[in-house]
């Protein structure tokens, strides 16, 4: 299903069945998601990020940082993370977060997307370290990119575009039941910056 005709709506679930995903378009003004992409093009400790897939480790050209109130590891594709402490501007993002969602999270992982060359592959976030069935709040910032559901069982697929300040919202049996993923695109040639705000439980 291709939602090219895309309504936004904090109450819609974009999920038909086993989970729950709300979309609830821009939250921040144009002049204000251009403050936060520079701040965090410029002051984030971003990283290539690392994978070991069959026991060979891979750099991937997309950049990633983690951050949290404490040190907190992260583990995922075979690597372990410790978080940075938060900077001002994620303090503000996440604060900000919270008080869209009535959720609150205690960590961020952040990814940098220096063009539509650089995606992500068909993937679940249900590692042990996060609370289980938690949300997931995520924040985009810069390239409109479009984002991808598939569930597991019955392969159906659901598109949504997120635009540069929007939130979108993964929460309850979602990562359980479906998979997600940002397809890489030769039209995009501007950086995506996206924060993913979450709940590592200790």
């Amino acid at each position: 299903m291709d939602l090219f005709d895309q309504t936004t709506g904090k109450e819609k679930n974009w999920l038909p069945y086993d989970g729950t995903v709300n979309y609830y378009g821009r939250i921040l003004n144009r002049e204000q998601a251009d403050f936060y992409l520079k701040k965090l093009l410029g002051t984030i400790e971003w990283r290539n990020d690392e994978a070991v897939i069959f026991g060979k480790r891979i750099i991937t050209k997309r950049k990633v940082a983690w951050y949290g109130e404490k040190a907190f590891e992260y583990t995922y594709s075979n690597t372990t993370k410790h978080a940075l402490p938060w900077t001002k501007e994620l303090q503000e993002l996440k604060l900000l977060t919270e008080q869209e969602t009535g959720e609150t999270f205690n960590s961020c992982l952040l990814n940098l997307y220096h063009d539509g060359n650089e995606g992500m592959a068909w993937h679940s976030d249900a590692e042990t370290d996060l609370k289980k069935n938690g949300a997931i709040g995520s924040l985009s910032f810069g390239a409109e990119r479009k984002f991808a559901f598939k569930h597991k069982d019955s392969k159906e697929k659901i598109d949504l575009f997120l635009e540069h300040g929007s939130l979108l919202v993964m929460k309850d049996t979602t990562q359980e039941h479906w998979l997600h993923r940002l397809p890489p695109t030769k039209k995009i040639t501007t950086p995506r910056v996206n924060l993913t705000f979450r709940t590592i439980v200790e």
